[in-house]
């Protein structure tokens, strides 16, 4: 029942004497862990450092969006990146499944609390979160990828571990990128940040950044306190900073925007996606039922609860 623009869709189920089968929306660019990991490959194109910077600030509303979860928070418990796959226009999305406590398999990915304890927290996703991050940043393993990173912060060799594939990585983005990562995967609760108030400041402008730098226009870019549903947080165009979308539309590069604004977008000439700068298929729009169907449902909330 969860719906979120960067959660994997499961459609169904089906059970058969041979066993049963689970049904999940086809995401063509496969896993981020075969496009971290498969270089080489031709049909492996590398991910930009902007298309990186958007993936990390769209895991980060679906982990928001389910830790927000009434009365109890949704856990993934398994946070890495074979469980973050890429649909046609590499949009993130999060793959919710079973959680694993076979510790050689997930031992460099989940929180070492975890491991040690067995419960299962928010601040278990945080820490992979982080992991994330910095597999992002630097195209390596986890293996070990923190102590890496943290040694390379300390001698001011950031830049001869960052991933080159990626581009020309503003080196102090990447060095604000490595900070958050390590901060979330520092096991000190205290020091360890919170998703909502504490990771979206830091996060937020990095975003913007990497949207500029992909030509990506002004109006494309929306912005979120933490008063705002997380589901609102990564996609859609806005008619300002703070206001939540009225209309949402899906364009032929996959995104949602606000249709006066995308409306707009293709009146002038565009023939390209605002996201991407990709030339786009068709300029045909389709209402994106399901967010309009969650915004009504926040904004019923925010009126119950007189916010």
């Amino acid at each position: 029942t969860v719906r979120h623009p960067n959660i994997m869709m499961f459609i169904g189920a089906c059970q058969e004497a041979s066993g049963s089968g689970l049904v999940y929306e086809f995401l063509p660019n496969r896993s981020l862990e075969e496009h971290l990991s498969c270089k080489e490959k031709k049909n492996t194109p590398p991910l930009t450092w902007q298309v990186r910077t958007r993936i990390i600030g769209e895991i980060w509303s679906a982990l928001t969006f389910i830790h927000s979860h009434k009365p109890l928070p949704i856990v993934h418990g398994d946070l890495k990146p074979d469980n973050i796959l890429l649909d046609a226009n590499f949009v993130s999305k999060l793959r919710i499944c079973q959680v694993s406590k076979n510790p050689r398999a997930t031992k460099n990915t989940k929180d070492p609390k975890f491991l040690t304890t067995g419960e299962l927290t928010p601040q278990c996703d945080v820490y992979s979160f982080g992991i994330v991050i910095l597999r992002l940043l630097t195209g390596r393993s986890s293996q070990k990828i923190v102590v890496t990173v943290e040694k390379a912060m300390e001698k001011g060799h950031l830049h001869s571990i960052i991933d080159d594939s990626a581009g020309s990585w503003p080196y102090q983005q990447a060095g604000q990128l490595a900070r958050l990562g390590l901060r979330c995967t520092n096991l000190s609760g205290k020091l360890q940040p919170d998703l909502i108030g504490g990771v979206w400041g830091e996060l937020e402008p990095l975003m913007k950044a990497a949207s500029r730098n992909a030509g990506r226009p002004s109006f494309a870019a929306s912005s979120m306190t933490h008063t705002h549903h997380p589901a609102l947080s990564t996609f859609g165009v806005m008619h300002g900073e703070q206001e939540v979308m009225h209309d949402p539309q899906i364009a032929a590069d996959g995104f949602t925007y606000e249709a006066e604004a995308i409306r707009t977008w293709l009146d002038s000439g565009h023939d390209t996606s605002p996201m991407t700068n990709l030339k786009l298929k068709h300029c045909d729009l389709t209402p994106n039922r399901a967010l309009h169907s969650a915004i009504l449902e926040w904004q019923q909330q925010q009126k119950k609860h007189g916010t």
